[in-house]
């Protein structure tokens, strides 16, 4: 347990920030997995829009320090390979 002042304060504070992340993290994943169930689908304007709703959701999450960019740009990769590929 926190036993100083300041302590106490920054237990408060990575509280705030743990829900506030986890929610976030949350809505990050349900766009990512709307993207894979449109390509698993097979509906490829369904998929293409998907992608582009999820692609500033992802850029959002490493401006807020969620994830790393290196992860989002491999999320985005991936993502959009799998959208290519329903040729």
């Amino acid at each position: 347990m926190a036993n100083t002042a300041q302590a106490r304060k920054r237990a408060r504070q990575a509280e705030k920030s743990r829900i506030r992340n986890t929610g976030q993290r949350s809505n990050l994943r349900t766009f990512i997995k709307k993207v894979i169930a449109a390509v698993n689908s097979g509906d490829k304007e369904k998929a293409q829009a998907a992608y582009q709703t999820a692609v500033p959701i992802i850029d959002s999450a490493v401006t807020k320090g969620l994830i790393h960019k290196n992860n989002a740009a491999r999320n985005k990769s991936r993502l959009n390979n799998r959208v290519r590929a329903m040729a």
